[in-house]
């Protein structure tokens, strides 16, 4: 196996120093390259870079040649990147859900006040629709009912049920005054 590379002919033994220093000076850029572009952080890519020499030297691992040892390099930094992306989203979605979910369930008295008296409002102003448009609103938003089943229930088409849920919100918001309908 002789290549025009230098040291590409004999076996590269990432224990011994001076092998590692030319794995290291022929590698080292391609590595963060490629660690950066998954990571978007210098620190961290230069960080996984040098834990896969670290990985390489302690494994006391010999390639047959460089070419071998640049694209193991390659493989791990690779899938070290990716395993460091993916727990910064895990990281980042729980860190979202427990920061942003408890804040939503710890209403304070005013605003449950101000919701029950929206709440009220809204019923006075669903009273005031008319019958076929309070029907088709009253069976999707407290029958849970979907388009198709409140098509089958009142002997109209789904298309005809979108219509008159559209037009029922929209005569609700008017009737209210405001962009804030709560239903339930």
């Amino acid at each position: 196996m002789f290549n025009s590379k230098e040291g590409s002919a004999q076996q590269i033994n990432c224990a011994d120093p001076q092998d590692f220093r030319k794995v290291y000076n022929a590698t080292m850029q391609l590595l963060f390259k490629v660690s950066f572009r998954i990571v978007n952080d210098e620190e961290v890519a230069e960080d996984l870079v040098h834990d896969s020499y670290i990985k390489a030297n302690e494994k006391k691992l010999v390639f047959p040649s460089m070419d071998d040892a640049k694209f193991w390099l390659i493989r791990v930094v690779k899938n070290a990147s990716l395993n460091y992306a993916k727990r910064k989203v895990r990281e980042a979605k729980a860190y979202h859900k427990a920061l942003y979910e408890n804040r939503q369930h710890m209403d304070s008295g005013e605003t449950d006040l101000l919701k029950a008296e929206a709440i009220q409002k809204t019923k006075e102003a669903l009273n005031l629709l008319p019958d076929k448009l309070r029907e088709v609103l009253i069976l999707r938003e407290y029958g849970e009912m979907n388009y198709k089943e409140i098509g089958q229930a009142l002997g109209i088409t789904e298309g005809n049920v979108k219509v008159r849920v559209f037009r029922a919100r929209e005569q609700l918001a008017k009737i209210i005054g405001e962009d804030d309908v709560y239903l339930s």
